[in-house]
């Protein structure tokens, strides 16, 4: 590990298997796994991998971290950064080329006093035409006579089915 003016790096080559806390900046170019505290920043670079639980102030992740990332300002996950976990900050960056697999917990919604959250319009079902007069209305000889006249071809397909209506078919065999 160097130290540089407050802060430290974990090089290429190290790996360090446990607890991990400090009071200063943590720049992450090996392997950590375990549990990382800190109350600066942590940057895990592209050659870094971090499998931990993470509590940071700050965290910027160019490398891969698998674990669920706690941090009280913001985290990043910059073009080339890598996550499996979820994260828990006000400020979340995820740059475009990023991969992530996780939840977002940004806290929550802080509004002005007497101000209720909005809630999204919900869109009712538009009334049925009204039939017309039973004397507009066809008699049962002129709709057999339109059926008739109507040209045969194919069947037209049955109707889309929502997801939730889908029917299975069931044989059973007897012996």
């Amino acid at each position: 590990m160097a130290t540089t003016s407050g802060s430290t790096i974990i090089g290429e080559s190290i790996l360090i298997n446990g607890s991990l806390n400090g009071d200063e900046d943590l720049t992450v170019r090996g392997r950590v796994e375990g549990t990382l505290t800190l109350t600066r920043t942590l940057v895990v670079e592209p050659t870094g991998i971090v499998k931990a639980e993470v509590q940071v102030k700050n965290c910027v992740i160019a490398g891969v971290v698998v674990g669920n990332v706690t941090a009280s300002e913001s985290v990043e996950i910059t073009k080339e950064g890598r996550m499996v976990g979820d994260i828990a900050a006000p400020r979340v960056i995820i740059v475009d080329g990023a991969s992530f697999r996780g939840r977002v917990d940004m806290g929550d919604l802080e509004l002005p006093r007497g101000e209720r959250p909005s809630r999204p319009a919900i869109s009712r079902p538009t009334a049925r035409p009204a039939l017309p007069p039973r004397g507009a209305r066809a008699g049962k000889k002129e709709e057999a006579k339109a059926e008739k006249a109507a040209p045969k071809g194919p069947p037209a397909p049955p109707p889309a089915v929502g997801m939730g209506a889908v029917k299975k078919k069931v044989v059973v065999r007897r012996k």
